[in-house]
Order: C-alpha cells, then structure tokens, then sequence
C-alpha cells in the first residue's frame, strides 16, 4: 500500500511539475522570446504533452497568473507552434466518429474549409499580391463572402460544444478559442471592406496581402486546435447523452460547407423498421432507457394506465401495490370491453367530454378494501389541443388523510 501511495505522490509531483514548465515556457513566449528558443526548451524540458496538460495550463495562466484572456488568446497561435507534433494524441489512433456525430460533421466542414483556403483564397490571394486588377479582387471579395459562412461553424462549437466542457470545469479552452474565433471574424470583416474600398495602385496593396496571409495561418491553425486539442477533449468528457442533444440542437444553428453525412445513432440505440428508437426514449426534458423509464413509472405511489384517442389500452404501470388488478391481456383491448357492461355509458360521455373538450379532467372516489380510492382521469393532449388519449390516475389517499402537522426535510 505505502508503495502505491508513494507512487501516487510522486506522479502528482511529476505532474505539477510538468505544468510549471509548461506555463514558464508560454510565459517566456509572453516576454517575448522567439518561438524557436521556446520550442528547443520545450522539447529538452517536457516532450509531449497531452490535451489535458494543455487545457489546464492555460487555466493556469488566466486564473493562476493572472494573464488576461486576450493575452493568452494572443499567445494561442505562437503556443500552437510550440506543440505541435508533440501532442500525444496525434501519434495515437484517433477515434472513428460515426457519420452524423456533431464531430464528424465539424471534421467534414474543416475538409471543405481547407479546399476553400488553399484552392481559392491563397490561391487568389497570391495572384492579387502579383496583379492588383479589379477581377483578382473581385475573386478574393467572393471567397471572402464565402468564407465568412464560418460564422456558423464556429457558433455551433460555441454555443453547442463549450457549454458543456464548461460544465466539467474546462473553461481555458474554450475562453481561449471563442476570442481566436472572434478574432477571425473580426479579420474576415476588415479583409473585406479594405478590399471594397481598394483601387488599383492606391499604395495598400501591400498591407492587404499581408491580412489576407494572416487570415489563411489563423484558419489553418484553428482547424489544428481543433481537431488535434478541442475534438480529442471533448469525445473523452462528454457523455453520449450529451452528443445527443448537441446533435439534436446543431441544425438550428446551421452548418458550413458541407451537412452530416448521416443521422448518428448512439452506440446503446437501435432503429427498427419504423424508425423507432429500441432501448432509449427521447423527450424534451431528457433521455431514459426503457429499462430506467419502466423503472421510475413503476416505482410511483400510483397506478397509472393510459387509452389512446381510439379508446385502446396501451399501458398500465405494474409497482407492487396496485390498487386494483391488471394483467397483459388487456393491452390492445378497448377501454369500453375493460368495464362492466352497467358503467360503460358513464365511460363513453366521458370520453366523448374529454374529446369534445368539454372538460379537462374528472375525479371519482370510492372505499375499496381497507382502501379510500381517488380515481383522477385526465384529457391528454398534444401541442396544438387535440385528444390524444386519457391518463387514469388512481392513488390509495387513506394514508395522506392521516397526516397531520409538519415534517420538514432539516427536522
């Protein structure tokens, strides 16, 4: 035991010790040094260095030291140089996301993106450094309309992605990328008007090159960050359930360059030929398993059964003290032949109230047993008000009638 322990210990020194060298060799590049001197130290220093050390290190320098986010922001390409090539995770197998998964969907955008810049954008852009004519800047205006539809890209990654890294505590990164985003934006927009106001030998032909190159580096780079630093991170912490609703949500948002390839099924999920989900219900306030969902009716202090709009039994929850007795058989029967004859009529003007919308709900209540019976049934019906069936709802209420007074839940 004392040896794992000593382990233990000495793995978190090693640890904290690798963060120290990775914050001082980012706070030298802060200082100014070149990123070569950096890189030589780094490589002598640390090695490799793994998604988890990187995410933390920049949480480091904004909460730990002190370095504004716009800083670190800033710092973020020249600290991309540094790593890159030595990120454990690039000489490992990457994990195959299946067509569909919001991250195989982000990889197919980054393809298509890296056509659009080297094929046309740099392309166009050395051509205009050579050739100021109106129709070389009017190809590089055109892919520029074009490639500030990353705005869509980058949006779902911030308003889909972050959130929940956040939520586990990762909060460097994505602070970190969402400015570089903004930041490219930003360039996007200025690229654009400088080029709207450009007349040929105005003397700034020059400059826009220059912003147009930088533009091409921090697209390229952030392609890298991505799927070499943020992609990796995200499939190791977020859950299943989580891509599911990132998944869910990401066409409200829209895409860029290029759609899913497929709908993405979770590894538990199977379709059936009606297209059903097989093991997993999705609702608007969350996703259970049938066998959790099953669980949860069963383990209410009621008895639930519900009809659909055709007066057939399609459910009843089965807890260990039903009130009164249910067997399979009357699944798929209609409710009418589940009565006595001599109350079938007061169920149809039910039914027919509950259909004409004469009513939302009724209640009965009877002595059963040594039971008192509250029987509530209830119109069930879907967004736009139309019937949709009927809950029954019956709970034996002799227990809560004894209560008196007050327990509360610190007594």
């Amino acid at each position: 035991m004392s040896e794992i322990i000593n382990n233990r210990e000495r793995d978190r020194l090693n640890t904290s010790m690798r963060q120290q060298l990775l914050k001082d060799i980012i706070k030298q590049l802060h200082e100014g040094k070149s990123v070569d001197d950096v890189k030589r130290q780094f490589e002598e220093a640390v090695g490799d260095v793994t998604v988890a050390e990187i995410s933390a290190m920049e949480h480091a320098l904004m909460q730990e030291e002190g370095i504004p986010v716009a800083e670190v922001q800033r710092l973020c390409s020249v600290h991309t140089a540094v790593f890159k090539g030595s990120i454990q995770e690039i000489h490992q197998p990457a994990a195959t996301e299946e067509a569909g998964h919001p991250i195989h969907t982000f990889k197919l955008e980054n393809r298509e993106l890296e056509k659009l810049v080297q094929f046309k954008l740099e392309l166009h852009t050395e051509r205009f450094a050579k050739d100021d004519q109106e129709r070389n800047k009017l190809k590089l205006l055109e892919d520029l309309a074009q490639l500030r539809g990353i705005d869509k890209h980058y949006s779902r990654k911030e308003n889909l992605l972050f959130p929940y890294l956040e939520k586990y505590g990762i909060f460097g990164p994505t602070q970190v990328m969402w400015g570089v985003d903004d930041g490219i934006r930003s360039l996007l927009k200025d690229a654009g008007q400088q080029l709207e106001a450009y007349a040929a030998g105005s003397g700034c032909q020059q400059a826009i090159v220059e912003l147009l190159r930088h533009i091409i580096q921090e697209v390229n780079e952030m392609i890298f960050k991505e799927e070499n630093i943020l992609f990796p991170m995200a499939m190791q912490t977020l859950t299943e359930d989580e891509w599911v609703r990132i998944a869910a949500e990401s066409a409200d948002v829209g895409y860029f360059l290029a759609e899913p390839s497929g709908v993405w099924v979770p590894a538990r999920e199977k379709v059936d030929s009606s297209g059903m989900l097989d093991g997993v219900v999705r609702m608007e306030t969350g996703i259970l398993s049938v066998a959790q969902l099953e669980l949860m009716m069963n383990h209410l202090p009621v008895d639930l059964t519900f009809i659909d709009e055709h007066d057939v039994v399609r459910y009843y929850s089965h807890g260990k003290d039903r009130v009164f007795t249910r067997t399979p058989s009357v699944i798929g029967r209609t409710v009418q032949n589940c009565h006595p004859p001599q109350s079938v009529h007061i169920v149809n003007q039910l039914l027919d109230d509950f259909k004409a919308g004469r009513k939302e709900a009724e209640d009965f209540w009877i002595r059963f047993k040594d039971k008192y019976v509250l029987i509530r049934y209830f119109a069930v019906r879907n967004a736009a008000g139309e019937y949709k069936g009927t809950l029954e709802f019956t709970q034996n209420i002799a227990p809560i009638q004894e209560i008196t007074g007050e327990k509360r839940i610190n007594s």
